[in-house]
């Protein structure tokens, strides 16, 4: 989760100065992180996060752009709690902090998806919901198979929501559910690194492409030495099932056989799993591939034709699959 700890760090001192931004933020982080409670009487707004600098931000938010004092607390790792998790509490004017940040619509009651300043936005207030609900609620996990970044969310309204707020950016997202609950899920690299780049995670895009680019390089490394292995390995194969076939010509023929392709086929029998260019090399005088192999064709070819001719088993008859070195899918 490095990724994110750093992607959410950087975010978390991002600066931004246009006020719709800043309240489309909070009012995401306050979505997907924050809970309505009701304590004798009175709406109490609370958000848990993960991160002290994404606390920060949130209580500076609310106090610059709002003017409600909030509180912030620790809460220790204990029990099924692994991590320190920063808690953002507003108690005395949380109902009013609710219903300008859209958690609570006019006449008091929750709202399911999104405050409608926020999906009917411009793009900078979909980029700044965008990155306050990655705040509170994202993962982003590292360039490969299973490259992606995600949101957690509280329920199928703003998963829809935040989809189309991508879709203003250009970027295409998916709502699904998963292990019980609501996600929104990039999977293609670029529309990653395009959403990180509109949400102001500058240097953590170079990073994502940095890494994506390594894997990248790693992948097309592998797919080459295992097609050059599988290359090799059908080498060995034809060379080993044409030093079965050289041996029967040679007996087919016996002294028939001409001098230069007498050569050509002893090389062979006592190189059966070289490659036509080695064989090349070790003849004298050395000889390219090509003349080797067409050597070897019609040293063949004139075999079989006398095998025809006394009715014996030519020299593709005799080839014995058992003794040939394994085909490139593991089969003989």
């Amino acid at each position: 989760m490095a990724l994110t700890a750093d992607a959410k760090e950087e975010l978390s001192h991002l600066e931004v100065t246009r006020p719709s931004a800043r309240k489309a933020e909070a009012s995401a982080m306050l979505r997907f992180a924050g809970g309505l409670h009701l304590v004798g009487g009175q709406v109490v707004v609370e958000a848990e996060l993960d991160s002290a600098a994404v606390a920060r931000r949130l209580h500076g938010i609310i106090a610059e752009m709002y003017g409600h004092r909030a509180e912030l607390a620790v809460l220790a790792p204990s029990g099924i709690r692994r991590s320190t998790r920063y808690i953002v509490r507003v108690e005395r004017e949380g109902g009013m902090l609710a219903r300008q940040t859209g958690l609570l619509d006019a006449r008091g009651r929750p709202v399911r998806g999104m405050p409608p300043a926020v999906v009917g936005g411009a793009a900078v207030d979909a980029e700044a919901a965008w990155r306050g609900a990655f705040l509170a609620r994202g993962s982003l996990t590292e360039p490969g198979r299973s490259a992606a970044l995600e949101l957690f969310c509280p329920g199928p309204e703003v998963a829809l929501a935040m989809v189309g707020a991508a879709r203003r950016l250009g970027v295409a997202a998916k709502a699904r559910e998963a292990r019980g609950g609501d996600r929104v899920v990039l999977r293609d690299g670029d529309a990653i690194s395009a959403l990180l780049t509109r949400m102001g995670a500058h240097r953590t895009v170079l990073t994502w492409e940095e890494h994506r680019t390594r894997r990248e390089v790693r992948a097309t490394a592998h797919r080459l030495a295992n097609f050059d292995d599988a290359n090799l390995r059908r080498s060995a194969r034809a060379a080993v099932a044409a030093g079965q076939r050289v041996q029967r010509a040679l007996e087919i023929l016996g002294d028939e056989v001409p001098e230069h392709l007498l050569s050509a086929g002893r090389l062979r029998l006592e190189n059966r799993q070289a490659s036509l260019e080695e064989l090349g090399r070790l003849a004298d005088p050395p000889l390219t591939k090509d003349a080797v192999a067409g050597r070897i064709r019609r040293l063949l070819a004139m075999a079989d034709k006398r095998a025809e001719e006394l009715g014996v088993p030519g020299t593709e008859e005799v080839v014995d699959e058992d003794q040939l070195p394994p085909s490139p899918d593991g089969r003989h």
